[in-house]
């Protein structure tokens, strides 16, 4: 699909390994598109004289980040690869949620297609859970995982019937397919707007319990372990939601979990004066539960570190808390933000990288994700301490709704390649 340069080295890099869990100093070369050796030996005097070399000069080389839940709404598949690759992502999940809903064989084969001519990162289609997202009537799994589907998601709306939801658990389990699901309540969530707390009182807004995030996830697990099913709960927000996932890990079922950047680098408070580019599903939780939720990363209870990406016009947002439409851009500013959680002590690097590298890949079957011989070289290079302040109109995706505007980050990604190929810096 892409044309990579015969032989390329990174050298005196500081190299992260997410598989391992190591940082060591070194370099990394690359041949037809592949990692051919990483580590110390990688030097100058090594590599031969047909490798064209990129001193990193002590900059962190990693694998590509992989993103488990991005939106096109509001996007293009071109503007989609251009945040993506600012931001050191080289492969992202699209969410079905587009115009029209990806839940036939035409329109997933149509999406790969597209994706593959876009000589650009590598984009997965996740295909409807349930035709138009309806949450009534299953897709045709066997013939959207043929087309190209990774994975079987129902956007940001929670299939509320439990019969159809066991129906889909049970097909996917017969081509082993990943189900992907948003938990939430949506009668418990019906007219809420944010957390449910002392501030939304004080704001006079709505507010939707956790209460809706797990008894929706309790039911998922439930019917995972009915059916055999590999299930995946894209977003998880509270202490009450991480519990269950721990709990049903232990008991055996193939079950894994994400968190949005959002979530583990923000709090309710953050909303302060109704700023609706923090408006979010789910909500912003307390401090506590974003502490918490950090530490679940930790310990690996929480398995991977997601954009949750969604576009919205101006018009979207500018208006009143209540009326705005939930959602933040998130692809260029998911690892300066989370690299927040390194500056701050923490979260180590290695750990870190891991959620957003080599544990999305193991769940979604992918062989990039690792920083190994053999392994793809789909490879960032980035300053974890450069300096910078985000302005909203410098952003490459087609929006502009993003909750970290002229927020101070740092972490500015130098280089980022798939199959060997540079495609930014």
């Amino acid at each position: 699909m892409m044309s990579a340069p015969k032989n390329l080295a990174l050298l005196d890099a500081r190299l992260i390994d997410p598989v391992a869990g190591t940082e060591t100093r070194g370099g990394v070369l690359i041949e037809n598109g592949v990692i051919k050796d990483v580590g110390a030996s990688v030097t100058r005097a090594n590599v031969g004289s047909s490798a064209d070399v990129i001193e990193c000069k002590g900059d962190v080389v990693s694998p590509g980040l992989i993103d488990m839940r991005a939106s096109e709404h509001r996007e293009t598949i071109a503007s989609v690869s251009r945040a993506a690759l600012a931001g050191g992502v080289t492969s992202v999940c699209v969410s079905p949620d587009s115009n029209p809903v990806r839940d036939t064989t035409a329109l997933v084969d149509f999406f790969v297609r597209r994706a593959r001519d876009n000589d650009s990162v590598r984009l997965y289609s996740i295909a409807a859970l349930t035709k138009g997202l309806a949450g009534k009537e299953i897709g045709e799994m066997g013939l959207l995982t043929r087309a190209g589907a990774i994975g079987f998601g129902n956007g940001s709306v929670s299939v509320r019937d439990a019969q159809v939801m066991r129906r889909a658990m049970t097909y996917a389990g017969d081509f082993d397919a990943l189900v992907m699901h948003f938990v939430q309540d949506p009668d418990l969530a019906a007219s809420g707007v944010m957390n449910e707390g002392e501030f939304a009182s004080r704001l006079g807004l709505m507010g939707i319990p956790r209460e809706a995030e797990v008894i929706m996830l309790d039911r998922d697990l439930r019917l995972a372990a009915m059916t055999g099913a590999r299930y995946h709960a894209e977003l998880i927000s509270s202490t009450l939601g991480m519990d269950a996932m721990v709990k049903a890990r232990a008991s055996g079922l193939n079950v894994s979990c994400g968190v949005s950047i959002n979530h583990l680098t923000l709090n309710e408070n953050d909303i302060g004066d109704y700023r609706t580019f923090l408006k979010l599903m789910p909500p912003l939780r307390h401090e506590d539960e974003r502490l918490a939720l950090i530490e679940g990363i930790n310990s690996g209870a929480i398995d991977v570190i997601v954009s949750d990406h969604c576009g919205q016009d101006v018009e979207d947002k500018r208006v009143p808390f209540a009326e705005a439409e939930a959602g933040a851009v998130g692809l260029e500013t998911l690892l300066p933000a989370a690299l927040r959680l390194v500056h701050n002590g923490q979260v180590s690097l290695p750990k870190l990288l891991r959620a957003m590298t080599s544990r999305p890949a193991e769940i979604l079957g992918l062989p990039q994700g690792r920083l190994a011989k053999g392994a793809p070289a789909d490879l960032i290079r980035f300053d974890p301490d450069e300096p910078f302040v985000v302005d909203p109109s410098k952003l490459h995706s087609q929006c502009r709704n993003t909750p970290f505007d002229e927020a101070r980050l740092q972490g500015v990604v130098k280089l980022a390649m798939v199959a060997g190929k540079v495609l930014h810096g």
